[in-house]
């Protein structure tokens, strides 16, 4: 698949109807839980989520948030977002206009990554946030996609990133790193019991070893220049003349090295 072709429908549909499924639902409650604890502080914001997972509710932006849009191949079920046809690695958005911007296991099925990163650095504003939600290749979750075991539980991913070099892609962009979440510590089983059996897995995986978690969450900020521009000299005349608006009638020649006034 090339950069300008939309990706193959059949993975999007497998995409979104593994999470609309046990144990994707359970997955994406926790997610769902994160994003909302992080959004608190994003309201009022523009948020921009790329790519569809979940169903008829296909994202992680809560619903109370009004300002919602949403970037992917083809048009989502469900209400309550606006939606953009597009490609993660070249966004329909113009440059340094949305607030926040969540990937949500974007990076895992498209390819070129990196020029996803790109195009999110290009769209968010300067101080904007990054929200990027994906899977750990060394959990349970993980493995369990390369497995040909489990091919008809879960879709094949492009790539599967750890989380520290995600944050090393970040740092080489210009983002500062705020905060990272683990989540998920039970591996990926159907029934629902046993699942619910295992549940103190949660608790003592945080505690004990997160980096055994199913699913990270990082969230970044766009970094500026710390530089200080120069103030343009017009700006400086302007205050001078008091805010009355002059316009020049003509040019006056260069001096050409003579006494007379330039």
């Amino acid at each position: 698949m090339t950069d300008g072709e939309l990706p193959n429908t059949s993975l999007t549909a497998v995409v979104n109807r593994w999470f609309s499924q046990y144990p994707g639902t359970l997955l994406l409650e926790q997610e769902r839980a994160a994003m909302e604890a992080i959004c608190r502080h994003y309201f009022g914001f523009q948020l921009l989520q790329v790519g569809s997972i979940g169903g008829a509710n296909p994202g992680l932006i809560p619903a109370r948030l009004r300002a919602r849009t949403l970037i992917s191949p083809e048009r989502p079920q469900g209400e309550g977002f606006s939606w953009v046809r597009g490609l993660p690695n070249r966004m329909p958005i113009a440059s340094d206009s949305v607030d926040v911007l969540v990937l949500p296991h974007t990076l895992e099925f498209y390819p070129d990554p990196h020029q996803i990163l790109r195009e999110a650095d290009r769209v968010l504003i300067p101080e904007g946030k990054l929200v990027v939600v994906g899977f750990n290749p060394w959990s349970l979750w993980g493995v369990g996609w390369k497995l040909r075991h489990w091919q008809h539980r879960l879709p094949a991913p492009v790539s599967l990133l750890p989380s520290h070099r995600l944050q090393d892609w970040l740092s080489l962009l210009g983002f500062k790193v705020e905060e990272t979440q683990t989540m998920m510590y039970r591996p990926p089983l159907r029934q629902h019991k046993l699942m619910t059996r295992l549940e103190m897995l949660e608790h003592f995986g945080r505690r004990w070893w997160p980096y055994a978690a199913g699913v990270y969450l990082v969230e970044a900020t766009k970094r500026v220049s710390t530089l200080t521009p120069l103030r343009p000299h017009w700006s400086l005349r302007r205050s001078l003349l008091g805010g009355r608006a002059i316009e020049p009638t003509t040019h006056l020649p260069l001096n050409r090295g003579g006494g007379g006034r330039g």
